[in-house]
C-alpha cells in the first residue's frame, strides 16, 4: 500500500520505486536545486520514476515577485527549464514534460469562486484585507497563466531511463 509522509526531503535517507514532488519545489530555493535532485537521485531506486510537479516560468530570474514574496509566498521562487535543467544534468533522464499551464487558469478561477462563495462564512476569522490581498492574488495569477508568463510543468524523470519507450498513461 502506498504511503504519504510529510517530511524535509533533505533528512530523508531511504530509497523509493516513485518519488512525487507536488507543489514545492517553488519552496526548494534555486541554490538548492542541485541538491534537492541529488537527493532525489539518491533516494530513487535505479528503475524508478520520478514525478516534478512545479509551476514556473519562462525565463531564469531568482528574484521572487515583490508583493507575492511579501504577503504570500516569503522566499518562493518559480524555476525556469534552463535552471531545472542545469540541477539534473548527469543525474536524470526526462521522460515526459507536460505543461498544463494552459488550463491552469481555470483552476486558479474555480478557487476564486470557490472562496467567494465561502467568504460569507471566513470573514468573521479575516479582515477585509485578507479578502483583497487572496482575490487579488487568485485573480492576477489565473491573469499571468493565461498570458503564458507562468506555467505549470509535470516532468517525468527516470536515472537510467525506461526500458523501451516511456508512455504516459491518460
Amino acid at each position: 500500500m502506498p504511503t504519504t509522509r510529510v517530511q524535509d526531503y533533505r533528512y530523508i535517507d531511504e530509497r523509493f520505486d516513485h518519488i512525487v514532488s507536488l507543489g514545492m519545489f517553488e519552496h526548494v530555493g534555486a541554490k538548492n536545486y542541485r541538491e534537492y535532485f541529488e537527493i532525489a537521485a539518491r533516494c530513487l531506486n535505479e528503475d524508478g520514476l520520478f514525478l516534478l510537479h512545479t509551476i514556473g516560468k519562462n525565463f531564469k530570474d531568482i528574484v521572487p515577485d515583490p508583493w507575492i514574496h511579501k504577503y504570500i509566498f516569503f522566499n518562493g521562487a518559480l524555476p525556469s527549464l534552463s535552471s531545472m535543467s542545469e540541477a539534473l544534468e548527469n543525474l536524470f533522464i526526462v521522460e515526459d514534460l507536460h505543461n498544463f499551464g494552459a488550463y491552469y487558469d481555470q483552476t486558479l478561477l474555480a478557487w476564486f469562486d470557490n472562496f467567494e462563495a465561502s467568504w460569507k462564512h471566513l470573514q468573521d476569522n479575516y479582515d477585509q484585507r485578507f479578502y483583497r490581498m487572496w482575490k487579488y492574488y487568485l485573480l492576477a495569477c489565473a491573469g499571468a497563466f493565461r498570458a503564458q508568463s507562468l506555467q505549470l510543468w509535470q516532468i517525468v524523470l527516470s536515472k537510467q531511463g525506461v526500458s523501451g519507450v516511456y508512455q504516459r498513461v491518460s
